[in-house]
């Protein structure tokens, strides 16, 4: 199953599970974000409906951030313009992880927690690694070459 919904002026096409990154939502607490805005859902064995008000997808926030920096280059031939500016647009991450029509619920697959260690714990346990490892053994130099002949001396006319 697949919702189309609209964010922030644009249309995604969403499945449980899927990762989206939408333009800047002001979330609560929680972390949890629903789009009212659903355009259309997918029943079953390809049916596509034009959702009800019963209708809704429900997402977390996965990530918060900003892209890269484009350059805007503004620039007028012989008339001695340039203008140069950079932009970066903010970007939410958000996880799709329900899609609810007409009394269906579909729901993604709950992700695995990880382990959270400190930095410090982390950095000592790469450190012991690292010393546990075998080093491998020094290469061993190569003998010096006998010194090259010298020229014989030159002939007398």
């Amino acid at each position: 199953m697949y919702a189309v919904i609209r964010a922030g002026g644009k249309q995604y096409r969403v499945a449980p599970g899927d990762v989206i990154r939408v333009e800047s939502l002001g979330t609560g607490t929680d972390g949890k974000v629903e789009f009212g805005d659903i355009l259309a859902v997918s029943g079953g064995e390809g049916q596509i409906g034009k959702p009800q008000a019963d209708a809704h997808v429900v997402g977390e926030v996965v990530e918060q951030g900003r892209e890269k920096k484009i350059l805007v280059f503004h620039y007028k031939r012989k008339k001695q313009y340039k203008k140069l500016r950079g932009h970066r647009q903010a970007f939410t991450a958000v996880r799709i992880t329900e899609i609810a029509f007409d009394g269906q619920k579909f729901t993604a697959p709950a992700l695995p927690k990880k382990d959270v260690k400190s930095k410090r714990a982390a950095k000592a346990e790469a450190a012991a690694a690292h010393k546990t490892e075998a080093k491998a053994p020094a290469k061993k130099k190569a003998a010096k070459k006998p010194a090259a002949k010298k020229a014989a001396p030159k002939k007398k006319k």
